[in-house]
């Protein structure tokens, strides 16, 4: 891979962590009364990779706004404390090991519609932060997942690079940013379009090779 630096997803690419995620909103949800908006792993797979107030207007489209966004913001607080006392182990195999090796040749970056905290504690989780340069979110811009990449390209001073995610939305963050998209196949989605695909996290070492 001719890139000079790699941009990660996290949901869907980096690990799984739907069920984790509607156990802490859940908890929440019932400390407030709410159990009738409890969520699974399935709801959060077709709206992992939009931003958190779109995915709030889905699953708690019953709630005016902005009580909805506040409502979610108190989920994903509670989300997040969850995580940090759970031991996570629910990272794709070989997550840590590619990373590890492809940060000899690469700057690696991580770019999510998530809130603040969750890249870091990705991170921590799955033993990540040695490889990691830097990292921006949603929660840190307010915009699209596109700018933010833009934002982080130039924070960084990146000149070529690619983003790994596995949704229709990163790819079109992708297109928005201007930067090739590698389709993480073993993901949660099937995007229109993709320069390559992997359906494993090992298979970025391959692609440097041009091995199949």
């Amino acid at each position: 891979m001719n890139y000079e630096s790699l941009i990660f997803d996290i949901d869907g690419t980096l690990w799984d962590s739907r069920a984790l995620v509607a156990q802490g909103y859940n908890i929440q949800l019932k400390k407030e009364g709410l159990e009738h908006l409890a969520v699974d792993a399935e709801t959060l797979k077709a709206l992992f990779g939009k931003v958190m107030t779109d995915i709030a207007d889905q699953i708690f489209a019953s709630i005016p706004t902005p009580e909805r966004y506040a409502l979610m913001e108190r989920c994903m607080a509670t989300e997040n404390r969850y995580l940090q006392e759970n031991e996570c182990c629910i990272g794709y195999p070989g997550v840590r090991e590619t990373l590890a090796e492809l940060s000899a040749r690469h700057r690696l970056f991580i770019v999510s519609n998530s809130q603040q905290g969750y890249p870091e504690l990705c991170m921590e989780k799955l033993g990540l932060t040695p490889y990691i340069t830097g990292h921006l979110c949603f929660g840190d811009t307010g915009t699209s997942k596109g700018k933010t990449i833009r934002t982080l390209m130039a924070q960084y001073q990146i000149q070529s690079c690619a983003y790994i995610g596995d949704t229709q939305g990163d790819y079109e963050a992708t297109l928005e940013a201007g930067i090739p998209f590698i389709w993480a196949a073993y993901g949660f989605g099937t995007p229109a379009g993709y320069v390559a695909k992997i359906d494993s996290i090992a298979q970025l070492l391959k692609l440097e090779t041009g091995k199949r």
